[in-house]
């Protein structure tokens, strides 16, 4: 019930766009919530370091495949697909690009994608915990 209620705040906006905490594998992660168009849009672009405990959790209003791009990106990120009851359904690292840039397009649906530093650790089928 209480990452539902975390999901339903997290859709609605009610949850600030400063840090929250997404937890996974034992990890804690502080995460900037990128919810609207032009933030997800952004990302983490132009951003030369990322701690290690930090990252962007990317919301959608619904489960959809998505994809992602390292456009203006300059450091390697995994990229953590999740689904909307919180379980990982695709892990993926992508190098930085500044050119010709690849889409890379999730193997299963996706209401969450999470970014965070490369060499997470993070799994398929791991299940992920939001706390605000």
């Amino acid at each position: 019930m209480k990452l539902l209620l975390i999901s339903i705040m997290l859709i609605a906006g009610c949850v600030d766009n400063e840090l929250s905490s997404v937890m996974v594998n034992g990890k804690t992660y502080e995460v900037e919530i990128a919810d609207s168009s032009e933030e997800r849009s952004r990302g983490l672009m132009n951003r030369e370091f990322l701690p290690e405990d930090k990252g962007m959790l990317f919301v959608f209003e619904n489960e959809d495949y998505r994809s992602f791009w390292m456009k203006n990106t300059l450091i390697p990120l995994d990229i953590i697909f999740i689904s909307s009851d919180f379980k990982v359904v695709d892990v993926v690292t992508l190098e930085p690009c500044n050119d010709v840039c690849i889409s890379y397009e999730s193997k299963e649906k996706a209401m969450y994608v999470l970014e965070v530093n490369e060499g997470s650790g993070i799994k398929k089928g791991e299940v992920v915990s939001l706390e605000r």
